[in-house]
């Protein structure tokens, strides 16, 4: 059983200030911030597929480019820890374990797509040869109703 700390709620709640950053382009609210081990933020991004026109420009992806570029040591963020405001899917869940990214820490959990623990568990898949420590349902219900009330406008 997995404990959630308060460093993990604040880091949701950063990510979920990020999040409603997306509104202005029309990209789905999801928020990611990348901290290093001391927790010191290295990178936050939103989603911004629409803004981009990057199928890959989700928010987790977003973030884990900008904080390597900014420790500038290469790909890999160990000792880093990953919070966004949805479960990750296939295709983050997949680039935080090729990171080596120690932790995640997301708020609301993602049935039909999420890719650590819902659907598919690709961050702690023992046949990997890395697995993240995960801390799901951080702040869960407040990161669920962005998403649908982001969904209620877009499809009424």
């Amino acid at each position: 059983m997995t404990v959630t700390t308060g460093a993990d709620v604040a880091l949701v709640r950063r990510a979920l200030e990020v999040a409603r950053g997306a509104a202005t382009t029309g990209d789905i609210p999801v928020g990611a911030v990348l901290v290093d081990a001391d927790g010191v933020e290295l990178a936050a991004a939103c989603n911004a597929r629409e803004a981009t026109g990057d199928p890959t420009a989700h928010a987790e992806m977003l973030a884990l480019r900008a904080g390597a570029a900014r420790l500038g040591t290469g790909w890999r963020l160990s000792g880093c820890t990953l919070a966004v405001t949805v479960e990750p899917c296939t295709m983050c869940a997949g680039a935080l374990v090729a990171a080596r990214v120690d932790r995640l820490v997301f708020g609301a959990w993602e049935p039909k797509t999420g890719a650590a623990g819902s659907l598919w568990d690709v961050v702690r898949d023992r046949r990997l040869n890395h697995r993240l420590e995960v801390h799901g349902g951080v702040l869960a219900e407040e990161c669920a109703a962005l998403l649908t009330g982001f969904m209620r406008l877009r499809r009424p």
